[in-house]
């Protein structure tokens, strides 16, 4: 049965669907020995050999991997990169599985990310309608209005569409910087930034600190868990 060449990689376990996409696009996919760059590319699994950057797809009965990892602060959420910068992915050189970020977080932000060679999972998890709850701490500049917080968290526009409500608790505020709580179930590129900038206030220090109702715990920065069965079922039935 001929499937999107994506969708075949992202059910392998391999990556995200957006993801492998992307890679199909750079020419890191071959079908039986020949470069494709078509995303809609269909074909059958079955009958094709088909290689991601030079390596065949996992066996279905691969082991599957999901660890919570805690992101410090200049390491992009990638599983490659041409400017070869520190990446998620290199803090797991001892896990013999080929691991993906689920989702992002900016080069600046630090705290939660998951990282998981289950694909079925990944996909779920990334895809908008899942409307993930997202925790972040967020020291802005300045200090921040009233007014402000209302109409933040009523959902203000951007780029022409309007942002679904989010909820804020006050940590702390006063003349130089305010410290906030900002729970989403949204991930636009660059939302939390943006938003704040919309009232004129820089964002200072970012980081996610809860992820689907996990949290940190006593992780400190570059260290990682891997989840629990019991965990893994409760984000499989979000």
């Amino acid at each position: 049965m001929k499937k999107r060449l994506q969708t075949i990689i992202s059910q392998a376990g391999v990556t995200s669907r957006r993801n492998a996409a992307k890679m199909i696009e750079e020419g890191k996919v071959t079908v039986d020995g020949e470069v494709v760059k078509e995303k809609g590319y269909r074909v059958d699994a079955a009958e094709c050999e088909i290689l991601v950057e030079g390596r065949p797809l996992p066996e279905g009965d691969e082991v599957k991997y999901t660890f919570l990892f805690h992101k410090p602060k200049g390491v992009i959420s990638t599983a490659y990169d041409p400017q070869e910068r520190k990446k998620v992915t290199d803090f797991f050189k001892g896990i013999n599985a080929r691991l993906y970020p689920i989702g992002r977080l900016d080069k600046d932000t630090t705290g939660i990310i998951l990282v998981s060679n289950d694909g079925e999972l990944t996909h779920k998890l990334a895809h908008p309608k899942s409307e993930v709850e997202k925790v972040y701490l967020v020291k802005v500049s300045n200090e921040i209005t009233d007014e402000s917080l209302e109409r933040i968290e009523s959902g203000i526009n951007l780029d022409g569409k309007k942002l679904a409500p989010c909820e804020i608790q006050v940590v702390s505020k006063g003349p130089r910087f305010s410290i906030l709580t900002v729970h989403l179930h949204e991930g636009k590129k660059r939302q939390i930034k943006r938003i704040f900038g919309t009232f004129g206030h820089r964002v200072l220090e970012l980081k996610r600190i809860v992820y689907a109702g996990l949290s940190l715990g006593d992780l400190k920065e570059g260290e990682y868990r891997e989840l629990t069965k019991e965990e893994i079922e409760i984000l499989r039935n979000l």
